[in-house]
Order: structure tokens, then C-alpha cells, then sequence
């Protein structure tokens, strides 16, 4: 009888013993079912580039250091300015249709880019050698060069630095300590032709009251003192040719910057750039922001062009 008990209680036990085996077998392939259905998923998402996130999730976030009429919010909180407008018209076309704003302080904008704190930068950055090292630009949005103002007519007929040069009586204002003074001797203006300012709005002062024969600064800068001033009898030269310094175009090109890695992102955005810019359709932008022609980066225009003639 015991024998018979203890037989039975060893069946029960490896009865037991094969049901807990068949549960642990079964859940075993469905636990290594469901992590390595998640680490590929996570390695199919890894494998997706910048612009292939932003396409299948239909947003990109980018950097922005509030600076109008570059990039920044209105009261509101909209989004805009002339880089943001450029790049929303490049994102549609590229069927991103909605941007995430990110206000960061402008020094913070490359490191928080390779953080990864936002997908680009729209803030009109000026493309320069040293930023290039760090990120990757798309070709020029816009490009700011010197700007001329003169008396309604312009009647000694001055359109740049060197027929400024070329007539010894003609006087100009510019303001202290920009690069426009060196930019004027190295088209030939001698320094007793030039009378300096404390600020713009003297500079463009100087002008109205007749003290010299034109004024210049940064073109938006001249656009901006000009039209404040609202003057009948002063005028914007608005076929200005920017000045060449050995063999060097004197402007800055601004545009949209991504991570180095994001080359995909940076080609597609180039291509559809370009076409916006053939249409029309960038001026059109930048005239919105009281940009002119004068800061229009023509469409053969690279980033590397750009960073060449810093």
C-alpha cells in the first residue's frame, strides 16, 4: 500500500513537473518573440534618417533665436520670418506641412542642434567657415551685402564704393566701427571722404541735412533707416552693386543648418530651394519681410560658395 501511494505521488510530482516544463517552453519563445520584435523595431527606427522621421511623422522641429525679420514668434506665438517662411515653403514641398518651434538663445543654437534638441536650424544663420565645421549648411536663402542711400534722383549717379572712389568730392556716412569703413578703403575711398556716425539714424541725419552725398550700411539696415525716416527727399539705391574686395564679394549668406550626418535632408532641401527660387517664390517671401532684390542669393548660389568667399 505504501509502495502504491509513493508510486502515485511521483506520477503527480512528474505530472507537475512536465506541465510547469511545457509553460516555461511556451512563454520562453513568446518573451523571446516580443524583444526581438522590439529591438527590431527599434533598430528600424534608428536606421531612419532626419528627413525620413520628419516625412512619416509630418512635423520637424526647429531652432530659432527670435530675431525678426529673420525668424521669430509673434504675439500670438506664430512662427514666422523671411527664413522661417522660406524653409516652411522648402518642408511643404517635401511633405512636411507643420515646423515645431524651439526659441533657444542664438549661441546655443549649433550645440542644441548636435544634441539633438531640435531636427534644424531657421534663424538666419550667416554661413560662415568655422560654423561649417560643425554643421551642415543648405545652399544661401538670402545674402546681405552693403547698402547705399542718397538724395531723391540720385544725382551724382552712385551705384557702388568704387564711383564713390572715383569722384574725390563725394562725402559718405557710415557709422563707427563697421565693416563697411574697411570695405570702402579697400574700394578706394579715402578716409577724409568718409564722415562717421555714432549710429544709423545719424549717419542717415548727415545725409538729409546735406552734409555728405550718401550714406551706407547693411542694405536691410539703410532699408530700415530710410523708410523710418519717411524722407521725400532721400531715396534707397536699389541696384547697389556690393562691393569686391580681392576678388571677394563683400556680403554674408544666411541659411538653414542640419547635422552634419543629415546629408539626405540637405540635398532634398537644396533641390527644392533651388525651384522656389526659379519660380519666384523666395523674393516673393523676403519682399514680405522688406527684403528687396539686393538680398536675393541667386539660385547657382551654394553653401560652399558661401563659405569660399567669407
Amino acid at each position: 500500500m505504501k509502495k502504491r501511494a509513493a508510486l502515485v505521488m511521483l506520477v503527480f510530482i512528474f505530472l507537475v513537473a512536465v506541465v510547469c516544463l511545457a509553460g516555461c517552453g511556451s512563454s520562453t519563445p513568446d518573451a523571446g518573440t516580443t524583444d526581438a520584435g522590439t529591438s527590431d523595431s527599434t533598430a528600424q527606427e534608428t536606421k531612419q534618417t532626419t528627413l525620413e522621421k520628419a516625412k512619416s511623422q509630418g512635423y520637424v522641429t526647429v531652432g530659432f533665436a527670435n530675431e525678426a525679420p529673420f525668424a521669430f514668434a509673434t504675439p500670438e506665438g506664430k512662427l514666422t520670418g523671411q527664413n522661417v517662411e522660406i524653409c516652411r515653403a522648402v518642408l511643404k514641398n517635401l511633405g512636411i506641412n507643420e515646423m515645431q518651434g524651439v526659441l533657444t538663445e542664438f549661441g546655443s543654437l549649433i550645440p542644441g542642434l548636435k544634441a539633438g534638441r531640435f531636427d534644424m536650424i531657421t534663424a538666419g544663420m550667416y554661413i560662415t567657415p568655422e560654423r561649417a565645421q560643425e554643421v551642415a549648411f543648405a545652399d544661401p536663402e538670402y545674402t546681405i551685402g552693403g547698402g547705399l542711400a542718397v538724395k531723391k534722383g540720385n544725382p551724382l549717379n552712385l551705384h557702388s564704393y568704387s564711383d564713390i572712389a572715383a569722384n574725390p568730392n563725394v562725402k559718405i556716412s557710415v557709422m563707427g566701427g563697421v565693416s563697411e569703413i574697411d570695405q570702402l578703403k579697400a574700394c578706394g575711398v579715402k578716409e577724409d571722404q568718409m564722415v562717421i556716425s555714432p549710429d544709423n539714424p545719424a549717419a542717415l541725419a548727415a545725409l538729409i541735412a546735406g552734409r555728405v552725398d550718401c550714406f551706407t550700411a547693411t542694405s536691410p539696415s539703410v532699408k530700415n533707416v530710410v523708410e523710418t525716416a519717411n524722407n521725400p527727399n532721400i531715396e534707397m539705391v536699389m541696384d547697389f552693386k556690393i562691393a569686391e574686395v580681392n576678388g571677394k564679394r563683400q556680403q554674408g549668406f544666411g541659411s538653414s543648418a542640419f547635422r552634419q550626418e543629415d546629408t539626405d535632408f540637405v540635398e532634398a532641401y537644396n533641390a527644392e530651394l533651388k525651384k522656389l527660387k526659379e519660380s519666384g517664390k523666395v523674393l516673393e517671401i523676403q519682399k514680405e519681410f522688406g527684403f528687396t532684390e539686393a538680398e536675393f542669393a541667386a539660385p547657382e548660389l551654394t553653401a560652399q560658395f558661401a563659405i569660399d568667399n567669407w
